[in-house]
């Protein structure tokens, strides 16, 4: 009987041309008409999928050698969309709207290029729709007398659904609802149809908003009645039979250390300096994979969700709150199977001796990140007092982690320090205050031991060759990381690398510099969105931003399905002497290739709806100040006006029209509005006084009208991370790519070439106590643009001071005239994300 991977491997041979099916039973060896009949069927199924593609004449082959490429669409709303191709080696392929066929956002397709734009990109065609993403939408209704619209909260679905009369189900006008598609576009100008299966409520009641987003991502909320009682046959308590070949920890003082709201507990840590002077850590992870079989209600579940989902008022958890609060939680004084990865560490934060063991654990406290603060940081009376056995242990925690951080550093690591904030809202989900949150000690020793443990268990597990998930983070884009070379080059830093490629120690080097300057989140955020996406995948790859060759995600597996997939492989091949069966090991691999890209496909819906609400709530809390003003830093420039940042993270949007004092032309590289007879510049990283002009809560955005600017002062500090000449501080830094309990990561970083001065200026002393040469202004582009050194032996940074550039002249940037957003927010073309 042939398989799928047989007619593939035929079809992918350099001597195959496009058969029919005819041709094909005969290349194949079809024994009988059964045999014929699965063919057949095999044949339709790839076809489906998108695998082979059937050309006019029934004639099958691979999409690839027939000059197609299959990939995701990813629309803009504005109408067209670019191919994102399955094979990531190849570059995203730019599709006008008159080419997308009816392929709305997030469709799979087959696509053609037919030819390049005048920027060299790759435009192409949609040839075929292979499987359609969008079944059900949420939107806005507007009902007419005999039929109604309506309009899709996801602006990427640039039409409206055309609703019939008897498809309305009582839905009147303002009222948000969910509509299943019946019937798709068919080409550029016709409509989706659909009806209505959903009336959420009216737009204007108390939380539909955060419905709607719900609804929109797809975001399951109740579980399935059979996996509600399957999760009530789980015991509450442990019983002496289940400890049988675990090792009791019950004994050590072994802690859990989260926020103060946080209820599902799912890692305890435990830190002792050995008499040899080494540290051994302990990171003792639940055992959720011993509660949650393999095939069963429960797991096929976890697998549909992938992730718990953290949105501002609410939480949407992976697994029913009975397992992630109770049997699964790390409560304190209370028995607990858990997985725990023993590691030792020698004075250098150097790992020794690891193991890996099924343990039973007893936490003897369960500490918060504020009350650790206290101990380490603030040394209060009264917190050094209630926990006086536990203080000598926390500052033990403390040694280490700071080591571990060093030696992190040192190898390349990247961490990012975004500022981050946490939204109040009261019991009608109404927001009352933002709230920054602050990255202590406390959250590091976490974050580091975290990280700690990922790294071991992913290293283990890939030298036993054992189907396994990996955490993984390619080299970003060469051209990406240039125009970020270069745009860092307008606030005076220059990256140095090597011919196009950079390490990532340089950008930590980078980032190291940067601390709390003003252009700090700016520069740091465009670095992030430089970089490729963190995901799962079923082959070990290497880690970018960690500077890591291993990297998994262990620690969390009541709130991420990757981690729970883990753990019951790690289980399972503890138990059988550190090998699986043969045919395990197929069945597994079959599963794991699927389970990353589901798993990576549900986190970034998970993202998205994260920050799809707090873009929502922002939104309502700058309602009711209108005409206020506040700081801020511009943290955007684009050909339709500048964006804001103010400290509470809440950013708006000066619009070009409401600059009356000139007429502005943007500079892309400059990344700068400069104007045409003042020749005033805005740059990123400009602090501004704004004032609140508008709100729309519908569309989530924020309007400032500016009120005054300041300018900043301008200087070039080369970057080249060198590891024997470091500087910077050990104390706080972002997590590299554990998204645990601050939502962001950092784990999509990178820069990369060589950059050039952006203009000239006088050079003065380098600040570091050395001496400095005299240099002439480069022009855009690479190397250096003097001949100055620095005798300072420490620093790795060489500051030349230059010139402010306040002003400039204006005629070469665009034509004259205001330019304005062509949508109605003037945010079509920003990209957001972490």
């Amino acid at each position: 009987m042939l398989n799928e991977q047989e007619v593939l491997d035929f079809m992918r041979e350099t001597a195959y041309k496009p058969m029919t099916v005819k041709e094909l039973e005969q290349a194949l060896s079809v024994p009988d008409a059964e045999a014929f009949r699965e063919l057949i069927k095999l044949l339709n199924r790839l076809e489906g999928e998108g695998k082979i593609y059937r050309s006019r004449h029934d004639r099958y082959g691979i999409p690839e050698r027939m000059n197609l490429i299959r990939g995701r669409l990813q629309a803009h709303p504005k109408g067209f969309g670019f191919l994102i191709p399955d094979d990531r080696d190849q570059p995203d392929i730019h599709i006008h709207a008159n080419d997308m066929k009816g392929a709305m956002n997030n469709d799979l397709v087959l696509g053609r290029i037919i030819g390049k734009n005048h920027a060299g990109k790759l435009e192409g065609e949609i040839v075929k729709i292979v499987q359609r993403a969008n079944e059900q939408l949420v939107g806005l209704i507007e009902c007419h007398e005999s039929f109604a619209f309506v309009i899709p909260d996801d602006k990427r679905i640039n039409k409206d659904i055309f609703i019939p009369k008897e498809g309305m189900k009582g839905a009147v006008t303002g009222e948000k609802v969910v509509v299943r598609l019946v019937k798709f576009p068919e080409g550029a100008r016709t409509a989706a149809e659909g009806e209505v299966v959903e009336i959420l409520g009216h737009k204007d009641d108390p939380g539909v908003d955060i419905l709607s987003i719900i609804r929109k991502h797809n975001l399951p909320e109740a579980f399935p009645e059979d996996v509600m009682a399957e999760a009530e046959r789980v015991p509450n308590t442990i019983s002496e039979e289940e400890l049988g070949g675990r090792v009791d920890l019950r004994g050590t003082m072994t802690v859990t250390i989260d926020g103060e709201d946080a209820k599902d507990l799912d890692d305890a840590v435990e830190v002792v300096r050995l008499e040899n002077g080494n540290y051994r850590l302990r990171v003792s992870i639940a055992d959720v994979g011993y509660y949650v079989k393999e095939g069963s209600a429960l797991d096929r579940e976890a697998y549909n969700r992938g992730c718990s989902v953290y949105l501002v008022d609410r939480v949407i958890p992976m697994l029913p709150r009975r397992l992630s609060n109770g049997i699964c939680s790390l409560n304190p004084h209370v028995d607990r199977l858990t997985l725990t990865c023993e590691m030792e560490f020698d004075d250098h934060a150097r790992l020794v001796r690891h193991d890996i063991y099924p343990s039973v654990i007893r936490t003897v406290e369960r500490m918060t990140y504020t009350n650790v603060r206290k101990i380490l940081v603030d040394r209060d009376p009264e917190m050094m007092a209630r926990y006086q056995d536990l203080v000598p242990y926390f500052e033990q925690m403390e040694e280490l982690a700071l080591k571990l951080r060093k030696a992190r550093m040192e190898r390349g690591a990247i961490d990012f320090d975004f500022p981050e904030a946490k939204i109040i809202v009261d019991e009608n989900g109404k927001p009352i205050d933002i709230v920054k949150r602050d990255r202590t000690i406390a959250e590091q020793i976490i974050e580091e031991f975290m990280l700690a443990a990922n790294e071991t268990v992913a290293e283990h597990f890939h030298w036993l060759k054992v189907p396994f998930i990996f955490r993984v983070h390619e080299d970003p884009d060469s051209e990406k990381l240039m125009h970020f070379i270069q745009f860092a080059a307008n606030f005076g830093y220059m990256v140095r690398g090597r011919g196009n490629k950079v390490h990532p120690r340089a950008l930590q080097a980078l980032l190291e510099e940067i601390k709390e300057t003003p252009e700090e989140n700016v520069i740091s955020t465009v670095l992030l969105r430089s970089m490729k996406q963190a995901r799962y995948d079923a082959e070990s790859l290497g880690h970018f931003g960690l500077a890591a060759e291993f990297y998994t995600h262990f620690t969390s597996p009541i709130r991420r399905y990757p981690d729970l997939v883990i753990h019951r492989v790690i289980r399972e091949v503890l138990a059988g002497g550190g090998r699986l069966s043969d045919a395990r090991m197929e069945k597994l691999a079959e599963r794991m290739t699927d389970i990353a890209r589901q798993s990576s496909e549900r986190e970034r819906a998970a993202q998205e709806a994260e920050r799809e609400t707090d873009d929502l709530k922002k939104a309502e809390f700058m309602l009711d100040k209108i005409g206020e003003e506040y700081e801020g830093i511009i943290s955007g420039v684009t050909s339709f006006g500048m964006f804001v940042m103010l400290p509470n993270t809440v950013e708006g949007l000066i619009r070009l029209s409401d600059l009356h004092d000139d007429y502005y032309h943007y500079h892309e590289l400059q990344h700068s509005l400069i104007g045409e007879r003042t020749s005033k510049v805005y740059r990123i990283g400009d602090e501004v006084k704004v004032r609140v002009a508008r709100v729309s809560v519908a569309e989530h955005t924020i309007d400032f009208e500016l009120v005054e600017t300041r300018r900043r002062e301008k200087t070039v500090s080369f970057v080249d991370g060198k590891p024997t000449r470091k500087r910077g501080k050990e104390g706080r830094g972002g997590r590299a790519d554990e998204p645990g309990r601050g939502r962001r990561t950092g784990s999509d970083t990178g820069a990369s070439g060589n950059g050039g001065r952006s203009g000239g200026g006088s050079v003065g002393r380098s600040g570091k106590g050395g001496r400095a040469g005299s240099a002439s202004g480069g022009g855009k582009g690479g190397g250096r643009s003097g001949g100055g050194k620095s005798s300072a032996a420490s620093s790795f940074i060489t500051v030349w001071t230059g010139s402010n550039g306040g002003n400039a002249s204006a005629g070469s940037g665009g034509n004259g005239g205001r330019k304005r957003s062509g949508g109605k927010n003037g945010g079509g073309s920003r990209k957001r994300g972490r």
